[in-house]
């Protein structure tokens, strides 16, 4: 055979292999799950990359070793990019596809409400689903637009709001003082109020709204406790457990614990950090702070243990304890929640290729995980029409006051609506309902002391303040118009600029924020 023809038939051969190859190589393109993980690295977060990472590397494994997770040959492929909490999500997402051009085809993450609005908002455009156990702000419910590719896999402070309201409604209640702590940047208590604060404001009950800074030098706790007693007589309180522990043990100290008030406490994602509802320190004050839990009632995400989670709980246990992280709650809700995530992402890829679509589809996927009920690593999971998980809640009370003993008395169930008292309960007030005083002033009254005006009729009074203001209101015009409107940033309190800071973010990543505290 002649040196150029055997030349030839080799790059024909070659080419042919070449092809060959690209095809196989597109297959295998086509069954890989590229999955990019957005959390913080950094390890103050409940939700760090090292304390979900064994969650969902426990959920592939799971899947892949089960062999009815996953369609034949498909797989996942995780990438982690530290979210910090902030832009840096956004710039992981953009420099992922920059660089590899190609989209992800799930996002998990992220969890923060500033980091979770902007990914949240591509991923839409994009077409990727996005699963989170985080983004549980209010505003995030509106998935018509913006949101529309956001799957929440953890219940949103509103489902929260419903559980109070069916409380409330238990004991024929319509009237409550809300009180947070604002002080991380997360604002984990503002958005969880939030939530609250939107449910009873549907239902037109009158609300008292106060916030404080727990971590300032300058707090003073008797000072929130007084304030309470110009509100309503129940009180929903979100704090850390040390700070809700001075509050009740200031209020035990001014009275407000005979009967006469009512405080629940909000233990936020299955975690003693955020409102422990435990009396016990071990200190001086144990004793009264005994007397004091007995008129706290604390509300927190129900438990349903099974035996595959034990497992699941003590191989998150080793693996985020060989990175040095030594504490109470490894198998938190946003531990579970990312978990759950990737199995409900499994099921709706299923259903999706069964009708002839495919991992690219994004919002048939999208679809798919919601308006479902499937079993997850701690009990049931039900998501709804609108793409959120309902919440199953329970309520932790003081069933013996003499040894302190706290315990369950009562469960909500989300997808029902149903809210159980456990048998035998007594509550700490009478008859099973506070002495409500109606006349009580809320955030929407005036409580603004009459004082006298010396005589003189209503009108004639109105009349010259109104003239007064008209006055200075031109005075002043002239003024900022002599000045060339020279009016400088300087002249707002300190006070002033820490709050436009926050709430200039918030409007800037457009989360829809109805709190009316905001």
């Amino acid at each position: 055979m002649p040196p150029w023809l055997l030349g030839s038939l080799c790059c024909v051969l070659a080419a042919r292999a070449a092809l060959g190859g690209g095809s196989w190589g597109e297959k295998e393109e086509e069954k890989l799950i590229r999955v990019l993980v957005l959390l913080p690295r950094d390890d103050a977060y409940l939700f760090s990359l090292g304390r979900v990472r064994p969650a969902i590397e426990y959920a592939v494994r799971s899947l892949r070793e089960s062999g009815a997770g996953l369609p034949p040959g498909y797989a996942f492929q995780l990438t982690y990019e530290d979210s910090a909490c902030g832009n840096r999500a956004l710039f992981s997402l953009v420099d992922m596809v920059a660089l590899q051009r190609r989209r992800p085809d799930l996002l998990l993450g992220p969890v923060c409400e500033y980091a979770a609005a902007p990914v949240a908002r591509l991923a839409a455009h994009w077409d990727v689903p996005m699963l989170s156990a985080g983004a549980l702000a209010a505003g995030f419910g509106a998935k018509g637009g913006e949101y529309s590719h956001l799957t929440r896999v953890a219940p949103a402070y509103a489902k929260m709001g419903e559980m109070l309201l069916a409380l409330f409604r238990h004991h024929q209640w319509n009237r409550a003082t809300l009180l947070y702590s604002d002080s991380n940047p997360e604002r984990s208590c503002y958005f969880a109020m939030e939530g609250v604060h939107v449910v009873f404001q549907e239902e037109a009950f009158h609300m008292a709204v106060h916030s404080f800074d727990e971590t300032s030098r300058h707090l003073d706790i008797d000072d929130v406790v007084r304030a309470l007693q110009t509100g309503e007589r129940v009180v929903i309180m979100c704090a850390s457990g040390d700070t809700i522990r001075n509050i009740m043990l200031a209020a035990h100290r001014q009275g407000m614990t005979n009967g006469d008030y009512a405080f629940f406490n909000i233990e936020l994602f299955n975690s003693s950090s955020y409102g422990n509802g435990s009396w016990r320190r071990g200190d001086k004050h144990d004793l009264e702070a005994k007397k004091a839990y007995s008129y706290l009632q604390t509300v927190t995400l129900l438990r349903t243990v099974k035996p595959e989670f034990e497992k699941f709980s003590l191989e998150v246990k080793s693996s985020v304890q060989k990175q040095g992280l030594h504490e109470d709650d490894y198998a938190n809700m946003f531990v579970e929640g990312f978990h759950d995530a990737i199995l409900l992402y499994a099921l709706a890829l299923q259903e999706v290729l069964k009708i002839g679509f495919s991992k690219k589809d994004g919002e048939k996927i999208v679809q798919q995980t919601r308006n479902r009920t499937y079993e997850g690593i701690a009990g049931q999971v039900s998501i709804d029409a609108n793409g959120d998980r309902y919440g199953d809640f329970s309520v932790i009370g003081m069933t013996d006051p003499e040894a302190g003993t706290q315990e369950v008395i009562g469960d909500y169930f989300g997808k029902e609506g149903r809210f159980e008292i456990r048998p035998n309960v007594k509550y700490p007030w009478s008859h099973g309902r506070l002495r409500l005083d109606e006349s009580r002033v809320s955030e929407h009254t005036n409580n603004t002391p009459c004082k006298s005006s010396g005589g003189l009729g209503e009108s004639a009074v109105t009349g010259i303040v109104v003239g007064a203001l008209l006055g200075a209101g031109l005075l002043m015009a002239f003024y900022f118009f002599r000045k060339k409107y020279r009016i400088t940033i300087e002249r707002r309190t300190q006070q002033e600029d820490c709050n436009m800071g926050k709430h200039r973010q918030l409007r800037e990543d457009s989360i829809r924020s109805h709190f009316s505290a905001a």
